[in-house]
């Protein structure tokens, strides 16, 4: 219970303040522990983030993959892709993530990060490599760039509408994906 209630004030002083916000004495004034309570849970600011990331990321990949299953077409499993991960940049959940790969972190930390990441890349792969693209990992990897671009985009609130900015993403993904695998628009 109360470690629930630790990685749920982790959640919100990320989002709304970034790593930096993390500190063992927000996280004990936000759940009305004691500081040295905190430490029984966690041993350090690396192993809360460690735990949210196995928390987390598991239920956001799993929104991204039942979305891409859903879709009938590689093509619409490659849109559902890009669209569902846009979709979940408002979520506390995913702006913790995206908080904890900005900051510092220790070694492990970052490789769970990195596994995680390699899962959700993991999922596109099957559907590039439907529409006959050469390289479906690479490509993969290369489409995972772009919507962390978009992510990056709408989290700093520019100039453009989240909307346009999924919009033109998916034009990217998509367009960009099929004229490289040689299929036609």
């Amino acid at each position: 219970m109360q470690r629930r209630a630790l990685l749920d004030a982790a959640r919100t002083l990320l989002s709304e303040g970034g790593t930096d916000a993390l500190t063992f004495p927000a996280l004990a004034e936000r759940t009305g522990l004691a500081r040295s309570s905190v430490y029984e849970y966690f041993r350090s600011r690396a192993a809360v983030v460690e735990e949210l990331c196995a928390v987390d990321f598991p239920v956001w990949a799993a929104e991204v993959e039942a979305a891409m299953q859903a879709a009938e077409t590689p093509a619409d499993k490659i849109e559902a892709y890009v669209r569902s991960q846009l979709t979940l940049v408002g979520d506390r959940r995913h702006r913790a993530v995206v908080a904890i790969s900005a900051g510092e972190l220790d070694t492990g930390a970052r490789e769970k990060i990195r596994a995680a990441h390699g899962g959700l890349v993991a999922m596109v792969v099957a559907a590039l490599s439907c529409i006959g693209h050469p390289e479906p990992r690479l490509t993969a990897m290369l489409l995972q760039g772009v919507v962390d671009a978009a992510v990056r985009r709408i989290e700093l609130g520019a100039a453009e509408l989240p909307t346009e900015i999924t919009e033109a993403a998916v034009a990217m993904a998509l367009h960009g994906v099929t004229r490289s695998a040689g299929s036609p628009e």
